[in-house]
Parts: structure tokens; C-alpha cells; sequence
């Protein structure tokens, strides 16, 4: 075989076959194009359960994946072992000239790219990887000054100004389909063959796939024009719920953009700032990699938090005895999903109510989510815990029964994941241990038996906040 005639496709958190830019690269450059998946044990051996809905989610991702290159006429080639030494030893048996990937900005990955990249080379072997999980990424966008944006509103102001059809155009593979290779005819590794048992992930809405992808946009674009009226109220149908998809890549950024860019509305306005918060925290990433151990701001590094273990505990198994913050946790143990509002309540709960480190709670949601980015939720507990860029000042504090109250006003998400207590009425649901003994046994609850009391008390909790925040303010000024 000649090598330059051929090239190796590497799909990773881009699991489709439309609009993907390394593959379309691949396919213009010419010759037969071969397509791999590696289930990096790297990665997963790194896990902490072995029923992990998100590889449940990435293997129907890959089935589908793998069912949909074969209709075009091409294959895909799975693996499961180490990347680092799978991919170069797959290009090196394809005789491939050169291997496509897009690109990953994770410190872990940027290594791991490094690493193939470096092996592939040695046995001449190009590695070409290309733009694809962002709009705008590294260097695309720059203040006046040639330095990186720090503070939301002016990059959305200059990313709205730049942007442009030629941004959000799909790339048509289709118009290459020819040039891809079958590959051989072995079955995909079962999930338990990769070492994990089957969850509920059926049954929590979250249909894996280009499939899932599409159904779930489909019933969003219907719903998107009232996006700003809905997306704060988690008992709503709000959100596109379409996190999981764009982590995994089974859609393409650029189709939600146009999606938002096209209705127009106010909804898809607010909306398409979502997407642009996730390419901010992405270019924060590339340019401030610290980010992943330390704060943003060095002098919050500096906090001296308790972190008590037995009050994190409490947050992390919904005992806290404030209802929304047990109700958003219990969310997310049972099913792997947060509402976005209650991420910045649960969040903000743990730093400055229990006062537990932010890294704490970063760690759970990142083994819990399953939309888990490095990027975006190291930039939302540095936001929760204002020690990123443009995060919420630290004297804003919220308030988990004026954020109930505001958010769940009826308490029907309340009621649904906190079901005991379903019977107290919507002013006693938000804050149920101001109940006397009549109103408890009315609502058939026992505040420290059937539902705990509160593990803090917010007013005192938030004044030791102020005085923590307020000594790294002092010793800076």
C-alpha cells in the first residue's frame, strides 16, 4: 500500500459522521480514509464506578457511529487500550500517511496528543488535528492589547462581532464519502466487555447518539423562542438538554449556533450566550491551564476553608436539610443531570454556606455529570466561587431559601426528588424546620427524623464567609 494514499480518522469527543472537521480534511486530502475509536483505558481505569452512565452514553454514541460510517460506504475500527500506543500502532498496520484529529484542549489530552503525535513522527507519520468542539478557540479572539480575554461581556461583544456564516458553515463530508475505507467486520467490544455494567440511562431521557441528538434539538427548536422565560425554573421544561450530545460531540456546535443565530428570537439570544460562555471557559483553559489545580486569581489560592468532611458528606448525599439544595443534589446522584441555576446554587451552597473548598465539589460533579467538561465546570465552581475570571464577587452569597422560593416557587422540584416532603404546603416546603409540631404531623413529617434539619445556619454561614473572603481582601490591599 501507498502510504501517502491513505489516512487514519481518530474520533474522540466528536461522535458523529456530518460536520466533523478532521474528517472532512481527511477526505478532501485524497486516498482511502480509515476510521478508529479508542475506549482510552487510560481514562477509563481512572474512574471510580464501574457503572458510569457516561460510558453507557459514549458506547451508544460509538454504536451508532459506527452504523452510520458503514451506510456511507466507509467503517469504523474500535479499539480498547491504551491511545497513546493504539492509535500509532493502528496507523503504522494501516500504512497510513498521516492520522486527523480535532483538536482537545484538556492539560491531559494536549499531553496525550503530544505523546502520539511524537510516535507517529517517528515512524513518519503525520498528525494533523483540526478545530472542531468551538466557534472561536486559543488565539482566535484578543483583546486590543493582543492578550486574552478575562471578563465575559466584552469577549461576547467582540465574538458576536466577529462571527460570521463562514464560522458556522458545515463541513460536507458527504461530498467525499467516496474516499472512505470499510473496515474489518468484528463486533464492537460489549460494555461489559469493557469492564462496566449497564445503568438506567434509558430511562432518564437521554437517548445516546446522532439520533438522540436530533430528536432532542428537533423538540428544542419548538421550545427555544421562550429559552429566556423557562431556563431558570428546574421544574420547567426549559434547557435543550443537549449538554451530554455537545460534550460527546454527537452534534456539532456549529448546527446549535446557526440553530440560535437563525430563530432570532430573544430566547435563542440568551441561548447562543450559553454557547459562547463554553468557548470563553475553553479559551480560559488554553491560556491559563493553572486553572485545573489552582484559582484564576493566585490570592484565592490563600482561603483557608475548614472543610469539614462530615458537612461535605451531607452536600454530597442530600442531607443538608435546606430542600432545593438536597433536591438538585439528589438530581444529580440519581440521574447524572443538574439543572444549570441549581449548579450555581448547589455550588455556591457548598464554598460559602458549609465552607468546604471549591476543588471539593469541582471533583464530585466531575464523577458525577453527565455532561462533565473540564472547561466549563472548572469555570463555573470558580464562578460559584469567586475565585475565577469575571465570577460573582464574593460578598454575593445566595440565599437556598430565597433561591427556592424565587425558582421552584410551588415546590414541584422540590416534591419530585424530595418526596417527603410532599404533603408540607409551598411556603413550609422551602424552609420545613420552621414547621411547630402541628404542621408536621399535618404534613406527616418529622424534621430531624424523616428529613433532616439544616446542617448550617445560612445567616451565620454567611458572615463567616464575608470574614474568610474578607482577610485574603485585607492581606491583598
Amino acid at each position: 500500500m501507498n502510504r501517502d494514499s491513505a489516512s487514519l480518522c481518530w474520533f474522540r469527543r466528536d461522535l458523529r459522521p456530518d460536520d466533523h472537521a478532521a474528517l472532512y480534511a481527511a477526505l478532501k486530502a485524497g486516498g482511502r480514509v480509515h476510521c478508529a475509536f479508542v475506549f482510552d483505558t487510560e481514562i477509563l481505569d481512572r474512574l471510580p464506578s464501574r457503572r458510569d452512565r457516561r460510558v453507557e452514553f459514549i458506547h451508544g454514541c460509538v454504536v451508532e457511529l459506527k452504523r452510520l460510517l458503514e451506510a456511507l460506504g466507509g467503517g469504523l475500527i474500535v479499539l480498547h487500550g491504551s491511545a497513546r500506543t493504539e492509535v500509532p500502532r493502528l496507523a503504522a498496520l494501516l500504512g497510513v500517511g498521516a492520522v486527523y484529529a480535532n483538536h482537545d484542549y484538556e492539560p491531559a489530552a494536549v499531553a496525550r496528543d503530544r505523546a502520539v503525535a511524537e510516535a507517529l513522527a517517528a515512524t513518519g507519520i503525520a498528525f494533523y488535528t483540526r478545530k472542531d468542539q468551538v466557534i472561536f478557540e486559543k488565539d482566535e479572539l484578543l483583546t486590543a492589547a493582543g492578550t486574552p480575554y478575562t471578563v465575559f461581556t466584552p469577549y461576547k461583544n467582540a465574538w458576536l462581532k466577529k462571527i460570521e456564516p463562514f464560522f458556522l458553515k458545515a463541513y460536507p463530508v458527504d461530498r467525499y464519502r467516496q474516499h472512505l475505507a470499510p473496515a474489518p467486520a468484528e463486533p464492537l467490544p460489549t460494555l461489559e466487555q469493557l469492564g462496566f455494567e449497564r445503568t438506567k440511562l434509558p430511562d432518564l431521557g437521554l437517548p445516546a447518539g446522532v439520533s438522540g441528538a436530533r430528536r432532542l434539538l428537533e423538540d428544542f427548536r419548538r421550545r427555544l423562542g421562550r429559552y429566556h422565560e423557562r431556563r431558570d425554573y428546574p421544574a420547567l421544561k426549559g434547557p435543550s438538554y443537549l449538554s451530554t450530545h455537545l460534550r460527546f460531540g454527537a452534534v456539532s456546535v456549529r448546527e446549535l449556533a446557526r440553530s440560535a443565530r437563525h430563530t432570532g428570537s430573544q430566547g435563542a439570544a440568551i441561548w447562543l450566550s450559553e454557547l459562547i460562555w463554553r468557548d470563553f471557559y475553553h479559551m480560559i483553559l488554553h491560556h491559563f491551564p493553572h486553572v485545573v489545580k489552582r484559582a484564576f486569581r493566585p490570592e484565592y489560592d490563600g482561603l483557608a476553608f475548614p472543610n469539614d468532611e462530615r458537612l461535605f458528606r451531607a452536600w454530597c448525599e442530600a442531607r443538608t436539610g435546606y430542600p432545593l439544595v438536597d433536591a438538585a443534589m439528589r438530581q444529580l446522584n440519581q440521574t447524572g443531570y443538574m439543572h444549570n441555576r441549581l449548579r450555581m446554587v448547589a455550588a455556591s451552597f457548598l464554598v460559602k454556606d458549609l465552607l468546604v473548598d471549591w476543588r471539593w465539589g469541582e471533583k464530585y460533579f466531575s464523577e458525577q455529570l453527565n455532561d462533565f467538561d473540564l472547561a466549563a465546570n472548572n469555570g463555573g465552581w470558580q464562578w460559584a466561587a469567586s475565585t475565577g475570571c469575571d465570577a460573582q464577587p464574593y460578598f454575593r452569597i445566595f440565599n437556598p431559601v430565597t433561591q427556592s422560593r424565587k425558582f421552584d416557587a410551588g415546590g414541584a422540584f422540590i416534591r419530585k426528588y424530595v418526596p417527603e416532603l410532599a404533603r408540607c404546603d409551598d411556603e413550609a416546603v422551602h424552609a420545613p424546620w420552621l414547621m411547630d409540631a402541628e404542621a408536621q404531623k399535618k404534613a406527616g413529617i418529622v424534621i430531624g427524623r424523616d428529613y433532616p434539619a439544616p446542617v448550617v445556619d445560612h445567616d451565620v454561614q454567611r458572615k463567616r464567609a464575608l470574614a474568610l473572603y474578607g482577610r485574603i481582601k485585607r492581606r491583598d490591599s
